[in-house]
């Protein structure tokens, strides 16, 4: 028995999990080429291990011959039948040939063919198990670097994140802890590579599959995802459901899901937005919470959109360095043009705006309104952002009638509901 073959089977197929029969082919391939190499091709030995000892034989093809003397390849009809009692001349048979040194030129010539074999069989483990993984998220720990590509240790297979899908605005250090999108699974001269990424689109469309239960039960539906990675995302989900809000949905119970995911993305901000099928609605959705004055579709060209917004939106419209416009045109797959309102409202129309705007707070009269706005308070937050006195000091107004209308503002400021951030 060969114990120490034997013992080295065991722990391959234990521990690293290569299949026994796979190792002992590899192994019987190598200790063939390690005879051939020096045997040469006159004695072409094939070798066999047998599966339960482990003891190695080699064994020679003859050609049975009707001859006195027989030759190198030849064995004589006589010699025959004591192995192959039905050999008749013309056979070819098989002769057991173990060389005395066989066990040595193994140790010296097969290692690294047989550590060759080794390693192709457990990189087609690793192509196995990925291959039909391609679009789900892995976990594994940074291992090393290459440059600027991260080599990520999922457990039983190394992956690749490379420096084109990683997020720029994230550093890593080795031993952390990193998920990943598999973006692919390529067969190359060294072996399959599992390709992965942090930057692609579809890994936050997977992470609102994993985090939101109605998308992964086919209620709510991704329809369409614009990502500039480590910056901002816009997602449009709709439902199938009437009574299932889509936004709420991904949002969560006090935002706790998107906030995961936003976690996850080291705080890459995300847009979740209700898609429509009309492209008017769409962008006017897309683009909140900017104020769109004008919104309509090129007639000559379909792919184009205008968008009109007043001075005081355009620029929340527009975006930081045209991000939100930019997404936005992605996520359409139409081209978003938008302008500044070309109406300017006159210094008249402003003051007669902000008239109006106070005069519909319960507790101020008109010609009170009128007085505010020509002392400088346009606005209900102006109003409670001075002091009864300088209400007193500035409109005329006697002490009651400055207190009063400084409650009435308090009331109306309190009934306004508080902006929801998502």
């Amino acid at each position: 028995m060969n114990t120490e073959l034997l013992t080295i089977l065991n722990y391959m197929e234990k521990d690293r999990g290569i299949n026994r029969e796979v190792l002992l082919e590899a192994v019987e391939f190598a200790l063939q080429s390690a005879a051939r190499k020096n045997y040469g091709d006159s004695q072409d030995l094939r070798i066999h291990i047998d599966r339960q000892t482990c003891d190695i034989k080699a064994f020679k093809t003859v050609e049975v011959v009707n001859v006195r003397k027989a030759e190198e390849g030849q064995i004589r009809l006589e010699d025959a039948k004591r192995t192959h009692p039905t050999a008749k001349v013309g056979d070819m048979i098989e002769l057991e040939s173990t060389p005395q040194n066989l066990g040595r030129i193994a140790a010296q010539t097969a290692k690294q063919a047989i550590l060759q074999k080794i390693r192709q069989a457990e990189r087609d483990i690793v192509f196995e198990e990925y291959k039909d993984r391609v679009g789900d998220i892995v976990s594994g720990s940074v291992r090393s670097f290459n440059r600027s590509d991260i080599i990520v240790d999922l457990g039983r297979a190394e992956a690749i994140l490379p420096t084109k899908e990683r997020v720029p605005t994230e550093e890593y250090q080795v031993g952390d802890r990193i998920r990943a999108f598999v973006m692919d699974v390529q067969v190359n001269a060294i072996g399959p590579g599992v390709i992965l990424s942090r930057s692609h689109p579809n890994f936050v469309i997977k992470l609102f599959e994993l985090e939101v239960s109605e998308i992964a039960d086919g209620i709510v539906t991704i329809k369409g995802i614009a990502r500039e990675p480590g910056y901002r995302t816009k997602i449009a989900v709709v439902s199938k459901d009437d009574k299932v809000d889509p936004v709420g949905a991904c949002v969560g119970m006090r935002g706790m899901r998107v906030k995961n995911i936003v976690r996850e993305l080291s705080g890459e901000k995300i847009d979740i937005i209700r898609w429509s099928d009309d492209p008017k609605t769409y962008v006017t959705n897309a683009l909140s919470p900017a104020k769109l004055t004008k919104v309509e579709i090129d007639p000559n060209v379909p792919n184009l959109i205008h968008v009109v917004a007043d001075s005081e939106q355009l620029s929340l419209a527009i975006g930081k360095r045209g991000q939100n416009v930019r997404l936005t045109s992605k996520l359409l797959g139409m081209k978003v043009d938008i302008q500044k309102d070309e109406r300017e409202t006159t210094f008249e129309e402003k003051v007669a705006k902000a008239v109006e705007s106070l005069a519909t707070v319960k507790g101020i009269a008109r010609d009170q309104a009128e007085a505010l706005v020509k002392g400088g308070f346009l606005t209900v937050e102006g109003i409670l952002a001075a002091e009864v006195t300088d209400l007193e000091e500035t409109t005329g107004f006697d002490h009651a009638t400055a207190q009063a209308i400084y409650e009435a503002a308090a009331a109306a400021q309190a009934e306004i509901p508080p902006a929801v951030e998502s």
